[in-house]
C-alpha cells in the first residue's frame, strides 16, 4: 500500500486528520485535575462569599518594559513601507509589588525592599500589614470574616504561614495548583497594570513605584467587581 493511497484512506475514509499538540503551560496530573475540579465546583456553589474574599500575589514592576507588538503597530497607508524598531530589553532594575485587593478596590500594597528575599519570613510581615490594612479600611471584615485567597506558592504554603493564619482564625480559599485563569491578580490585575507601564522608561525605582501606585489609585471600584464576577 503507497502512501496516497493509505492517506486517502485515513482522511476519507475513517474521517481523521493531522493535528498539532496544544501547548499548555504544564500537564495536570490526575490528582490535581480532582482537586481543580472540587474546588471549582464549590466557587460555584458558594459564589455568595466573593463580598468577603482577599486576594493577593506579588509580581515584578521594571523600570523599562519593552511594549508589546500589538502596542507598537501603527497605521499605515497601502504600500507604505513597514515601520522599524529597535529591539529593545527589560531593564535589569525592577521592584517587587505585594497587592492585596477585593471586590472594592485595593485593600493593602506594598513594595518589598530591595535585596530582600519574598521568602515566608517576608510574607509574614506582610501579612501582618495586610491585617492592619484591613481593621482600617474593612472594618466590617475584621477580625475573622474575610478569607484569603493566594496561590500556591512556596512562601504562601509555608508552614509558618499556615500556622498563623490558623493562630489569627483567617480562613483561607482553595487554590488548585498550577491555575492562574482563577486567581484574579494573575489573570486580571497584573496584565491590566503592567500593559500600562510597557513602554514607558521611569527615572528610577521611585518613579516606578510612584507610577504603580497612581496606576493601582486609578482602578475604578467597577473594574474589580467585574473581575469578581469573572
Amino acid at each position: 500500500m503507497n502512501r496516497e493511497t493509505l492517506k486517502q484512506i485515513v482522511k476519507g475514509d475513517l474521517g481523521m486528520r493531522k493535528i498539532s499538540a496544544k501547548m499548555m503551560p504544564r500537564i495536570l496530573t490526575y490528582d490535581q485535575k480532582q482537586r481543580r475540579l472540587h474546588i471549582s465546583s464549590d466557587l460555584l456553589r458558594n459564589a455568595g462569599m466573593f463580598d468577603r474574599v482577599i486576594n493577593g500575589d506579588e509580581t515584578w514592576c521594571f523600570q523599562y518594559d519593552p511594549e508589546t507588538k500589538r502596542q507598537s503597530m501603527q497605521w499605515k497607508i497601502q504600500n507604505s513601507p513597514r515601520p522599524k524598531k529597535a529591539h529593545m530589553s527589560r531593564s535589569q532594575v525592577k521592584t517587587m509589588l505585594v497587592c492585596f485587593f477585593d471586590h472594592k478596590g485595593i485593600v493593602h500594597y506594598e513594595f518589598i525592599a530591595q535585596g530582600q528575599m519574598a521568602n515566608q519570613q517576608c510574607y509574614l510581615e506582610v501579612l501582618t500589614r495586610l491585617q492592619e490594612s484591613i481593621w482600617r479600611q474593612r472594618p466590617g471584615l475584621w477580625p475573622d470574616k474575610w478569607i484569603l485567597h493566594h496561590d500556591i506558592a512556596p512562601a504562601h504554603d509555608a508552614f509558618r504561614v499556615r500556622e498563623f493564619l490558623a493562630k489569627n482564625s483567617i480562613t483561607k480559599m482553595g487554590h488548585p495548583p498550577y491555575s492562574p485563569d482563577l486567581a484574579p491578580c494573575d489573570f486580571w490585575l497584573f496584565p491590566k497594570l503592567k500593559n500600562a507601564l510597557k513602554g514607558q522608561r521611569f527615572a528610577d525605582l521611585s518613579d516606578t513605584q510612584r507610577s504603580v501606585k497612581t496606576l493601582l489609585q486609578g482602578i475604578p471600584e467597577n473594574d474589580f467587581q467585574d473581575c469578581f464576577r469573572q
